[in-house]
């Protein structure tokens, strides 16, 4: 037995309403008698924390401790027995190696993630993977991750360790005609509004992810506009939060288009 990343409940909090058990992918959490969340069995928790996302009480966290290691092939029957083969293709780490749930064209799925669709954790592929040699694809997306927006990604997300990553305020790529190749291409990329977002968390989920992925660098992307600045000083916080020491960098887009530092 050896220490690893799993799921920690905190009871008292926990106020019963399943959510964290559907975006558990692998089956690993479920609802007691007494209609609280509790782990089902160690080996089914992967420790990527995908039920942290979804839990409104924060009554969730991954910690690490000695713990059995975790079992995708057990996690695949748990969940094919219990919620179907379709379910079941979806187990991080097992999915294409059973012969189900292979992913759709031109998409990685990491099945790490669950619950909602729209915020399913995946990787996506370069825009000339699978495609004709030669062949040049116009406009293609330098995006390589999904989700992307603050609330909805996971700190421990595998698609984070070691990335370059980048923090949008929302406004930039749309701002920005080039935010593409000029900004995100080689990056992770999270976006954020600090004037219309609930940011009380952000400063604490950015030092964790800062604290857990050993990032190669950290751009901060904002428009000159003063309500933007306010991302910039949520990640200035989040890397003293973290401990960390992070090359920082930040790129100033202004309302016209022009990228001007």
């Amino acid at each position: 037995m050896a220490k690893k990343k799993i799921i920690e409940i905190e009871r008292e909090l926990c106020d019963g309403c399943g959510l964290c058990t559907t975006a558990c992918a692998e089956g690993a959490l479920a609802l007691d008698e007494e209609n609280k969340a509790v782990l089902v069995r160690e080996i089914y928790c992967d420790g990527m924390g995908a039920c942290l996302d979804v839990c409104p009480t924060g009554a969730l966290k991954i910690v690490e401790r000695e713990s059995d290691n975790y079992d995708s092939r057990a996690a695949y029957v748990h969940v094919f027995k219990t919620r179907g083969e379709e379910a079941a293709s979806r187990v991080h780490g097992i999915g294409e190696q059973a012969g189900h749930g292979h992913p759709a064209p031109g998409q990685k799925r990491v099945a790490f993630s669950g619950g909602c669709p729209g915020s399913a954790a995946c990787e996506i592929p370069e825009a000339g993977e699978g495609r004709s040699e030669g062949k040049s694809v116009s406009g293609a997306s330098e995006l390589r991750q999904w989700p992307i927006q603050l609330h909805l990604v996971s700190p421990y997300a595998p698609y984070f360790k070691q990335a370059d990553l980048l923090i949008a305020a929302d406004c930039t790529a749309f701002a920005l005609g080039s935010f593409h190749p000029d900004l995100l291409r080689g990056k992770k990329l999270i976006i954020a509004c600090p004037k219309l977002d609930e940011t009380e968390e952000y400063a604490e989920k950015l030092a964790e992810i800062i604290r857990q992925n050993d990032l190669r660098s950290l751009t901060v992307a904002i428009m000159t506009v003063p309500c933007c600045s306010g991302l910039w000083r949520i990640v200035e916080q989040a890397v003293e939060l973290s401990g960390v020491p992070v090359n920082l960098q930040k790129r100033v887009i202004h309302i016209d288009g022009k990228l001007v530092a």
